[in-house]
C-alpha cells in the first residue's frame, strides 16, 4: 500500500484531516508532514490576537499521522474497496515543548512499540521546520478492518 492509498483510506477528511504528506513508511514506523494553515477553525479563538495550535490539535495530528496512518499500513492485507480501518483512540501522554504557529509545517516521527490483538502503540514525536522537538509521548489505539 502506498502513501497516497493510506491516506485515501484514512477515515477523516477536511477541516479535520492533519496529513498532507507520508515520507517513510515499514513495518516499525513512519513519517509524515502537516501544515497548520492560517485559516484553519482554531486559531481564530485560541489566542486572542496570538494564534497557537491546540495542543488537542497538536496530539491530533501526531495520532493521525503516527498511529492510524501506520495501523493501516500494517492491516494493508486486510483493507479493500468494502473492508474499511475502524480506529478508536485508547490512550495519550504527551508533553509539550514549543508552540506551533500559522503556517508552520511540522513532521510526525513515529516508531512502534507493539501490535497485538488490534491494539497499536506508538513513541511519536513532531519538530517542526528548523529541527526542533514540539512535542512527544505514547499514543495508543485500537485498529480493526471491517
Amino acid at each position: 500500500m502506498n502513501p497516497k492509498q493510506i491516506i485515501k483510506n484514512l477515515p477523516y477528511q477536511k477541516p479535520f484531516l492533519f496529513v498532507d504528506e507520508l515520507t517513510e513508511i515499514s513495518e516499525s514506523g513512519i513519517s509524515g508532514n502537516y501544515t497548520f494553515k492560517e485559516s484553519a477553525f482554531f486559531y481564530e479563538g485560541h489566542f486572542k490576537e496570538n494564534p497557537i495550535t491546540p495542543g488537542v490539535i497538536l496530539t491530533e495530528t501526531m495520532a493521525q499521522i503516527g498511529v492510524v496512518c501506520l495501523g493501516i499500513f500494517l492491516l494493508k492485507d486486510k483493507i479493500s474497496t468494502t473492508t474499511k480501518p475502524q480506529i478508536a483512540l485508547t490512550s495519550n501522554v504527551v508533553d509539550f515543548y514549543i508552540p506551533v504557529l500559522p503556517n508552520e509545517k511540522v513532521t510526525v516521527i513515529s516508531e512502534k512499540e507493539y501490535f497485538r490483538f488490534n491494539k497499536l502503540k506508538c513513541r511519536v514525536k513532531m519538530i517542526n521546520s528548523k529541527n526542533e522537538l514540539v512535542c512527544r509521548g505514547t499514543i495508543s489505539g485500537m485498529i480493526i478492518a471491517k
